[in-house]
């Protein structure tokens, strides 16, 4: 029977369709690719459908786990596996961009823990973390991550257009607030903690180099939330806690950038992981190149570093294998985060499939040899039906 490597796509923040490239442009690129490299596999591509990306990550997780398992069962059930959870002829690298990395991680940790038990952020971490389970269905081969912020969003995201962020941000809540009071809504002690979380001066950066929340590192998608939830409020004014509700849920769904702890416990889980199941982890991270646009920056306490990239760059803990993924065209780190699938943006589009896919390629290789299996007897197939059974 031959075997079957599914490329999972997961987009990440307020993202949708269009994330990897015009009609899945880059997704069918990375098919070819990894065809290329793996010839003796079959080569197929999911992509998790459009989902709001508001509310607590830990639900967005189960969702999607399920969906993932229902399609993989699926195809076990098509191929006719005989033992889809000790030997499958199915495995799958889960790829995410930006939160979906992330979605990403905290799905293949649930699979292969004991007890998965999902909190607002994910995998309940306490108690020293979850015990893994060599059996995981489906198999996950590995995660590829591009640009997740798994340790933060990097301190020059802010320092280079915090003003701008900062402004949009502000008058936005100010006017939800306003229109909120002038409606005679309730919740104005919601809307002015909501104010008074992103005026106040940032922390101290963590150990990693990363802000964590950074309240200014969140004004960007607070501005976008906020100035859009804004908008629905007065559109619907006779109901406006569901104006107010969609920006904070929306907030609660990147709220796991708030802590920048459980962000590290994330990365060392991962790690763990990856050593114990053999589960490859990397996250092919932007960087400005020579596109990039000279600023002044005025912001008291703003420590950059000498590269400009999306996401904190990890220094000191081991995180995986991070690839940097230079952008010589585009003059922001917005920019070259939201562009890294399009070649047109993108001047080192095709490293980055020849990296994607060799990472793939080796992740496959170290632990399951080209070939395949030979097809099952007819005596096997009850025990393959119950086996599935029990997944469903």
């Amino acid at each position: 029977m031959k075997k079957t490597l599914i490329l999972c796509f997961i987009h990440g923040f307020k993202g949708g369709e269009s994330t990897f490239g015009d009609n899945y442009s880059f997704v069918e690129e990375l098919r070819a690719a990894v065809i290329r490299e793996l010839p003796g596999i079959s080569i197929k591509v999911l992509v998790y459908p459009k989902y709001e990306t508001r509310g607590d990550l830990g639900e967005a997780v189960s969702r999607f786990r399920s969906w993932l398992q229902d399609k993989i069962i699926d195809y076990e059930v098509a191929m006719g596996t005989a033992s889809p959870t000790v030997e499958p002829s199915v495995r799958t690298i889960l790829i995410g961009h930006s939160m979906g990395g992330i979605v990403a991680a905290e799905t293949v940790m649930g699979l292969a823990a004991e007890k998965p038990i999902y909190t607002e952020d994910g995998i309940d971490k306490s108690g020293g973390g979850p015990t893994f389970n060599h059996l995981m269905f489906p198999r996950i081969q590995g995660v590829l991550a591009y640009d997740t912020p798994y340790l933060g969003i990097a301190p020059g995201v802010v320092a280079y257009g915090a003003e701008g962020h900062y402004q949009t941000a502000q008058s936005a809540l100010g006017q939800l607030g306003s229109l909120w009071k002038m409606v005679g809504g309730g919740g104005d002690e919601a809307a002015a903690a909501a104010s008074t979380a992103l005026t106040k001066a940032p922390p101290a950066k963590s150990d990693d180099g990363g802000w964590g929340w950074g309240k200014i590192a969140m004004y960007g998608a607070a501005a976008s939330v906020a100035a859009a939830g804004g908008a629905a409020a007065w559109m619907n004014r006779e109901h406006i806690s569901v104006g107010w509700s969609w920006v904070s849920s929306h907030l609660e769904f990147v709220g796991c950038l708030a802590r920048p702890e459980a962000l590290k416990q994330r990365v060392a889980y991962m790690e763990k992981l990856s050593a114990e199941l053999n589960v490859g982890f990397a996250n092919l991270y932007t960087r400005l190149g020579k596109g990039a646009e000279s600023k002044t920056v005025s912001m008291v306490g703003t420590v950059l570093g000498k590269d400009r990239t999306f996401c904190v760059v990890p220094n000191k803990q081991p995180s995986g294998h991070w690839i940097p993924a230079v952008n010589d065209s585009v003059a922001d780190e917005i920019g070259a985060h939201v562009s890294m699938f399009e070649a047109k943006k993108n001047p080192a589009f095709e490293k980055l499939l020849q990296d994607s896919s060799g990472l793939i390629g080796s992740w496959v290789r170290r632990n399951w040899s080209d070939g395949s299996h030979e097809p099952r007897s007819r005596s096997q197939q009850p025990q393959q039906s119950r086996q599935l059974q029990q997944l469903r």
